[in-house]
């Protein structure tokens, strides 16, 4: 079911972007830097009770985890915050709370995170559960004389020259529904199954990325480290080193396929979620809190 909050309650949505290059991660960790703790500690700095004491419980959950090292320039959250303490952020200002909220964080956060607006949310949003889909973009750079050393904790230098066509015709015969153990880290009690709606490579001529190998990666949601175990997949065949045949023989595997060289973590960049009209937001939730099973493919 989803969650229905109390009138005292406000579910704020956040858009935020981070460099992963210092952090182990999003999720908390003991001891570790991450890019929740970094957020959930920078709310407890500037979201305060009408009593001056921290606002309790002010969790927030993310629309996708990434691993140590991923960036995310289109992240997505939301936190709950109680409405005594909701309603005192604007102070003196004529600035809205969620306006307000943003300027304080913006004021409070590391220079590898920011949040680039907030704004209340609607009615049964979640920002895990009612999402549509994730889009992620994968950078490699194989040609020596594009190499950039200002941009080498966001593009991966590969040192043997890349076939994009045979890239995107691999990377084309991974998409639909079906099970993804074979690119995934195991974790227990969590499905494997997933809809990859596309996964596909180009070499853009204009832009930032421009001469780059760039593969776009688009789910409903991904399992651990799947992304980065897709793309060290089709890289061999990229590569040349192998062929479609083996690439199925891989993805066939019942549980993670040692035969894959997972992609580093740095080139991978979270870029966009994506969602319903807010009519919908709640129907997605409930539907994407019913797990898939083996059942899904038949």
């Amino acid at each position: 079911m989803t969650e229905l909050l109390s009138s005292d309650v406000v579910r704020a949505r956040l858009a935020f972007a981070y460099d992963g290059t210092a952090f182990h991660g999003w999720a908390s960790q003991p001891g570790l830097r991450t890019v929740q703790e970094e957020l959930e500690s920078a709310l407890a700095r500037v979201v305060r009770m009408p009593d001056g004491t921290p606002a309790p419980g002010l969790r927030v959950t993310v629309a996708g985890r990434t691993d140590a090292g991923v960036h995310a320039r289109g992240q997505v959250a939301h936190v709950d915050v109680p409405r005594s303490a909701w309603d005192r952020l604007p102070g003196r200002s004529e600035r809205t709370a969620s306006e307000a909220l943003r300027v304080r964080l913006t004021g409070v956060l590391p220079a590898d995170v920011a949040v680039r607006s907030v704004e209340v949310a609607a009615e049964g949003f979640d920002a895990r559960f009612s999402a549509l889909e994730r889009r992620y973009a994968y950078r490699l750079c194989d040609d020596p004389a594009l190499r950039d050393p200002l941009r080498r904790h966001h593009v991966v230098d590969h040192r043997a020259s890349l076939d994009v066509e045979a890239l995107d015709a691999a990377a084309a015969t991974l998409t639909g529904l079906r099970d993804f153990a074979a690119f995934c880290k195991a974790r227990e009690g969590a499905t494997t199954i997933r809809e990859l709606v596309e996964f596909s490579w180009a070499r853009p001529v204009e832009g930032p990325d421009a001469g780059l190998a760039v593969a776009t990666v688009r789910a409903d949601a991904f399992c651990h480290s799947m992304v980065r175990g897709l793309v060290g997949a089709v890289l061999a065949v990229g590569e040349g080193r192998r062929d479609l045949g083996w690439l199925g023989e891989v993805a066939a595997h019942p549980e993670r396929s040692q035969a894959i060289a997972v992609a580093p973590a740095h080139g991978l960049t979270l870029e966009q979620v994506v969602y319903p009209p807010d009519a919908e937001l709640a129907a997605r939730a409930r539907l994407t809190r019913d797990r898939r099973s083996a059942e899904d493919l038949a």
